[in-house]
């Protein structure tokens, strides 16, 4: 195949430079989802009206302005596309067609980039599991482990080069934990800069981009958020030049290090202080000793490239875990509201029964989830400019249905594997995964890097570096 598997950068440029038409590389990628989804199951839907849908984006006046020209893009099937049902991985969900676009497919689309499916995820975007009534999406590394929730079929799907980007959401994790169990990038933007989606679980949701390359990764985020210098925001963490040598003061004592100021017509250096944390979780929250190596080898790498490292042995506040698992089972609660419980899945009811509980009670998490926005997040990150820590704490669990589960199980299965990404959507802070290294299993392991508000383009900058230091592959069998 000529075209799939190849960056969205690199289609865009063909396709409005004429070297390829946008019809052709739709086709090709329909042809790698009919030869590869099979054994993934990451897609509810394949949209042959797609490549008429191509046809009209080449024949668009604009062609050679379009950012994402003939870019072949999978949407998370909560988010609304226009013509098609949206059925959140459920069967009780109407299956009527949506009347328009949801604000950041219009964005995708108006950018030249191709509707070519709608993923699958677990009911209502509930759990960080891929299995629903459509089926359940496999980890292109292991098809027999999950590929993690509830954007699941959206990273898998660029995992396995069906798609070189795909739109998804993340309530408490959900763009960052399946990236991670597939080994590619996500990123979940800080609150506001990209449009939410329809039901935005209160704020804790955020729409964002999933890729294999940082560089597409930054494309979609300026389209998505309609800001394009953030589509260079990569660059940041690429230097041209070789830093300045640090040179000693003839008058210095000698622990002090004298560095000449940068000309006035140059930028300032690349240098940020980053702080890492190996173990970040409470007491009785384990953390996998390879996953910890990973977090101390990117610590390293950034090290090299010129950021101020250190190390923290601090670890989450213990009430903090009670309070984002009381918000999560009230979004159930919430989601589940106004459709028929009798035919929810086990898992959807006994997670929504739960949250009603806990709403009645008032610990619906709503007081914890203000103390951690208000201060407390900020308190605990210090004075770093990024924090690095695991996405995951244990390999994804077996692709079973754990659909038909209860809460128990349900709820301990989440905790124990995917405990570390939720604190961010507490307080609305931008955070992202970064594949780095491959664990002993054969699956990937993806770092977590977290920035205060506004932080977006420190995170691409710090990807950036990351994956020239560590460049990203594709699965055993989905290689090209």
């Amino acid at each position: 195949m000529l075209w799939a598997g190849r960056s969205a950068t690199e289609i865009a440029a063909a396709v409005r430079q004429g070297r390829v038409t946008a019809v052709e590389v739709v086709e090709e990628h329909l042809g790698a989802i009919a030869e590869r989804d099979p054994r993934v199951g990451a897609f509810r839907l394949v949209r042959q009206r797609a490549l008429e849908e191509a046809q009209a984006v080449q024949e668009r006046r604009d062609l050679t302005e379009l950012p994402l020209a003939g870019v072949p893009v999978a949407v998370k099937d909560n988010l609304e596309v226009a013509g098609e049902a949206t059925r959140s991985g459920s069967a009780v969900t109407e299956d009527s067609p949506a009347a328009k676009d949801h604000e950041t497919v219009a964005r995708l689309r108006a950018a030249g980039a191709v509707v070519i499916g709608l993923t699958n995820l677990p009911e209502l975007g509930l759990v960080a599991f891929g299995d629903s009534a459509y089926g359940t999406v496999r980890n292109p590394w292991d098809r027999t482990r999950t590929a993690g929730g509830s954007s699941s079929g959206s990273a898998a799907a660029v995992a396995a080069g069906m798609v070189p980007i795909a739109l998804g959401n993340d309530g408490m994790g959900s763009l960052r934990i399946p990236a991670a169990c597939c080994g590619v990038l996500a990123l979940k933007p800080g609150a506001g800069l990209v449009p939410a989606p329809s039901d935005d679980w209160e704020g804790l949701s955020e729409n964002g981009p999933i890729a294999t390359d940082v560089a597409d990764l930054a494309l979609m985020l300026s389209v998505l958020a309609a800001d394009p210098s953030l589509a260079e925001a990569w660059r940041g963490g690429m230097r041209t030049e070789p830093r300045r040598p640090m040179l000693r003061s003839v008058w210095a004592d000698d622990e002090d290090v004298w560095e000449p100021p940068p000309p006035q017509d140059s930028p300032e250096p690349f240098d940020l202080r980053v702080a890492y944390i190996p173990q970040p979780l409470p007491v009785g929250l384990p953390v996998d000793k390879e996953f910890q190596a990973a977090v101390r080898g990117a610590a390293e790498t950034l090290r090299v490239a010129g950021h101020t490292i250190v190390e923290r042995g601090r670890r989450l506040p213990v009430w903090l875990g009670p309070a984002t698992v009381a918000a999560w089972l009230s979004r159930a609660a919430d989601g589940a509201a106004n459709l028929d419980r009798r035919r929810l899945e086990r898992r959807s009811r006994s997670l929504a029964r739960a949250g009603r509980v806990l709403t009645r009670l008032s610990l619906d998490g709503r007081r914890g989830r203000d103390r951690w926005s208000g201060y407390g997040a900020d308190q605990w990150f210090g004075d770093a400019d990024v924090l690095v820590t695991p996405t995951l704490a244990a390999i994804p669990p077996r692709a079973d249905r754990w659909g038909r589960r209860g809460l128990a199980r349900t709820v301990l299965a989440n905790v124990r594997y995917a405990p570390a990404t939720g604190p961010w959507n507490m307080c609305g802070w931008p955070a992202m995964t970064v594949p780095i290294a491959t664990h002993s299993s054969g699956l990937p392991i993806g770092v977590q890097l977290i920035a205060p508000p506004g932080g977006e383009p420190q995170l691409l900058g710090l990807a950036a570096q990351l994956q020239a230091a560590h460049p990203p592959i594709r699965p055993p069998g989905f290689s090209h």
